[in-house]
């Protein structure tokens, strides 16, 4: 049950660090005490952000017994940050460092949502990121198949054999090292140039359909003939399925922008 409480401590502390911003209830400072411990106080408002981290709604939404349970565990982790504090393990380089890594996230998430609450996307920054989001995309998925084998000189034997007329989906069945697409005839259903690694990708993408590779290509999973099946247009997500996720990259940009102009007003020195 004390490792469990302990945990518990750990990872509400990083739900609330990752939480989206709280409502207006949740931010009033409240300055009475839920407890005391060795003297020192834990406040209801440090309590109420736990609750709400751990069980992921407010402590008025619990029962009597769940908030007594959860209480007992903030305690149980006051008294190991005591014990922690009085074994002098705050003073090892570790532990200040991960301590002030900690200080440096929970400022820089309180300092976002700061800046950016009084400066929401508009209809016309949100389409305009949208739109660019749109063209970095690929737009093009290749379905394509092929025979992996350990060596180049295995992969010439297959290419000699393709260009003697035996079929590539045979070969795929027989030859091929890839648990996950010998039984397919080495078919990868589709994909993006994205997804693939480089001289695979590169390889596709300058095949016609119906060709394969005349030499063999090498990624780390050794050496590959390949064979391009097909291509299609990729259509892009609606601007409304994705407008949340174009607001935070907006706000992102927005907030980006805003360290850069603390970086230029700051006296910075390195010693790296």
């Amino acid at each position: 049950m004390f490792i469990r409480s302990a945990l518990l401590i750990v990872l509400s502390a990083a739900a609330i660090g990752c939480a989206q911003k709280p409502d207006a209830s949740s931010t009033a400072a409240i300055v009475d005490n839920v407890a005391t411990v060795n003297g020192k106080p834990i406040s209801r408002n440090t309590f109420n952000y736990y609750v709400r981290g751990v069980a992921g709604k407010p402590a008025t939404e619990l029962t009597e017994e769940q908030r007594a349970t959860l209480l007992d565990n903030l305690i149980r982790g006051e008294l190991v940050a005591q014990a922690a504090e009085k074994d002098g393990l705050t003073a090892r380089d570790e532990t200040r460092a991960v301590m002030e890594l900690s200080r440096l996230t929970v400022l820089q998430q309180a300092a976002t949502q700061n800046y950016i609450k009084d400066r929401a996307a508009t209809e016309a920054e949100l389409q305009s990121e949208y739109q660019a989001q749109i063209a970095a995309m690929p737009n093009t998925e290749y379905r394509a198949r092929h025979i992996l084998v350990a060596t180049e000189d295995a992969a010439n034997k297959i290419i000699a054999q393709l260009q003697r007329g035996t079929a590539f989906a045979q070969l795929a069945r027989s030859e091929s090292l890839d648990e996950g697409s010998r039984g397919n005839g080495g078919d990868l259903d589709w994909f993006t140039h994205e997804r693939m690694a480089e001289p695979f990708a590169d390889a596709v993408a300058s095949l016609k359909k119906g060709e394969f590779t005349r030499t063999p290509v090498q990624t780390s999973y050794g050496w590959h003939v390949i064979r391009l099946e097909d291509t299609r247009q990729v259509a892009p997500p609606t601007f409304e399925s994705v407008k949340e996720r174009v607001a935070q990259i907006v706000d992102a940009k927005k907030f980006q922008a805003y360290t850069e102009e603390l970086l230029k007003a700051a006296k910075v020195e390195k010693s790296l």
